[in-house]
């Protein structure tokens, strides 16, 4: 017998839609149904590019469609609690794009009425479920390394947008925390826990974004994250993991797929080489298929309380630096 597909239905027609389309290509048991955008020229654009089934020039149109199973939102951050509300009001699971909310009043309200109509809800943490990071926690969880005593994450691009862009623009929630130092803190979370103590600065553009953001931090037995993210400079996106008895290195990306390092006190070397069949955003889309098809309403793997403790993480580190987002906070 035959499975039934799950028809996935993309809000948005930008950049991100395009990677996770192209993943969702290889993920069997799934198909790209429907993409809904602001304007019809837009969609069309995109679902011949795709090969999509329907195109529908507004969101509205593209959650009415009964034959949707899951919806993917891939709009920017200001707009996912909007957007998600949406989806999840007309009885559509969803994955929305990081972070799941602005604040942390914003992701409970979505996680909250995901409970209430009974639907799957799950924050896009695309690199929670890559090989590469699976296998670093694999390692540290069974104490191959010894015990975590720093772990370092930097995150930075050189963004020449202009303030209209996303990067920039604060009421679209721009900044460098948001946007990408989220992977930072988002590995941090994942690898060890929450910190006892939170210490960040940053420096602020003219509309009060974070061009760049420092955090520390600070875990029991003398454990320390020191996390970096900037749009001001190309610095290696690198991510290392130092133990009593070993060393984990994550490759330029890490938060991408790659490979995982793992070095000795004494010199000696692992190397784990892992095969990609596409961009790595497949593993999460396989992820919520996995789960729909479950009944499940949230990820083992990523729960709502994970995305939580992340959010409420970023709101402490926001108040820290005086990061505030004047549709959204106040």
């Amino acid at each position: 017998m035959e499975i039934k597909k799950i028809k996935w239905g993309i809000l948005s027609t930008g950049w991100i839609a395009h990677k996770f389309a192209r993943a969702l290509q290889a993920v069997e048991g799934s198909e790209i149904y429907a993409v809904g955008s602001r304007t019809m020229e837009s969609a069309q654009k995109f679902s011949v590019e795709f090969n999509i089934p329907k195109a529908y020039g507004s969101y509205d149109e593209l959650v009415s469609d009964p034959d949707i199973d899951v919806i993917y939102i891939a709009t920017p951050h200001n707009l996912h609690v909007e957007n998600t509300l949406l989806a999840l009001d007309h009885n559509k699971h969803v994955l929305c794009e990081k972070p799941l909310g602005v604040n942390l009043k914003e992701a409970t309200t979505l996680i909250e009425r995901a409970k209430e109509k009974n639907l799957f809800l799950m924050e896009a943490m695309w690199s929670r479920f890559l090989p590469n990071i699976m296998k670093t926690k694999e390692l540290i969880d069974s104490c191959e390394i010894g015990d975590v005593k720093l772990l370092t994450a930097t995150f930075s691009v050189l963004s020449d947008n202009g303030p209209e862009h996303r990067h920039y623009n604060i009421d679209l929630c721009g900044g460098s925390l948001l946007d990408i130092g989220i992977y930072n803190i988002f590995l941090s979370l994942l690898l060890l826990g929450e910190p006892k103590k939170i210490t960040a600065m940053a420096g602020l553009d003219k509309q009060g974004g974070d061009n760049t953001c420092s955090c520390t931090f600070q875990y029991e037995k003398d454990t320390l994250a020191v996390m970096h993210s900037s749009l001001l400079g190309g610095a290696p996106v690198i991510a290392e993991i130092y133990g009593t008895k070993a060393k984990i290195s994550l490759e330029h990306f890490w938060f991408c797929p790659g490979n995982v390092q793992l070095t000795y006190r004494d010199g000696s070397e692992r190397i784990f080489d892992f095969k990609y069949k596409s961009n790595g955003y497949d593993y999460e889309a396989e992820e919520v298929v996995s789960c729909i098809r479950a009944g499940k309403k949230q990820s083992d793997l990523w729960s709502w309380d994970n995305s939580l403790q992340l959010v409420n993480q970023l709101d402490l580190i926001r108040k820290e630096c005086g990061i505030v987002y004047p549709q959204h906070d106040l």
